[in-house]
């Protein structure tokens, strides 16, 4: 027994300290070269200046669409650290940027998210705070663009509102994720296929996992939304989210 316990506290040690690599999708602290790191930096700070900006004017004009503000970012704090374990050995999580981007659109969201990705990296060690911006870039900025564009565009083919909901935040989902792989095949290119052939690894590895979740999250988000056309039409038609004549 006396022989078993220093090997047991070794082994202890040795699984505590070691790194290992993780495919999140917040990318962990470090992993990126300092150079892509101060690159995703300086691609969000337009997109957070305009977000500023915009939230000071629907404050402004909408004083009460304060509440529907917390309740987005809350559902992104929440949904966001949902860190789910993968067949692969990665782990995997919804966004939850597309109730907010869908509310007050995609340079609203941009700040949000960047506030719940600065808290998830301090409070939870998800994510880093070197790859702040490019984690930022990923899902405060790519996800919510493609989330209001695909809502648009399913408004303006005349699909329902919740089909709408639904495809939106299901693909800004995937699309953040698409956008890490290209990150991290950027930073990462492999020797045999380059950037493209690093590019089909780290997809493939978020695609195993990915999908059922972004499905999941899209059907959340109609039910939030589905809530809120109930009880908070008022706001919802301020905010031009639906007209008069639809409530």
């Amino acid at each position: 027994m006396k022989q078993l316990l220093p090997k047991l506290a070794y082994f202890g040690i040795v699984l505590l300290f070691i790194p290992k690599q993780a495919y999140a999708m917040h990318i962990m602290e470090g992993f990126l070269p300092i150079g892509w790191a101060l690159f995703w930096f300086a691609l969000c700070l337009p997109f957070l200046v305009k977000g500023l900006q915009v939230i000071r004017l629907v404050v402004k004009e909408n004083p009460e669409s304060k509440l529907l503000l917390a309740l987005s970012g809350a559902f992104t704090f929440v949904l966001s650290a949902l860190k789910i374990p993968s067949v692969t050995g990665s782990c995997s999580h919804p966004t939850g940027v597309g109730l907010g981007s869908i509310l007050f659109g995609p340079f609203v969201m941009s700040v949000l998210g960047s506030i719940v990705l600065l808290f998830q990296s301090v409070l939870l060690a998800h994510g880093g705070l070197t790859t702040l911006g490019a984690n930022i870039f990923s899902m405060a900025i790519v996800g919510p663009f493609i989330a209001v564009g695909v809502f648009k565009l399913a408004t303006k083919w005349g699909l329902s509102f919740s089909v709408a909901v639904f495809l939106a935040a299901m693909l800004g989902d995937l699309g953040t994720y698409v956008m890490t792989s290209v990150q991290l095949a950027l930073a990462f290119p492999s020797e045999a296929g380059g950037i493209l052939g690093s590019f089909q690894k780290f997809a493939g590895i978020f695609a195993l996992t990915q999908i059922p979740l972004a499905i999941s999250e899209g059907l959340l988000t109609v039910m939030i939304m589905n809530f809120l056309q109930k009880y908070n039409m008022r706001e919802l038609v301020q905010l031009r989210i639906l007209k008069a004549k639809e409530s």
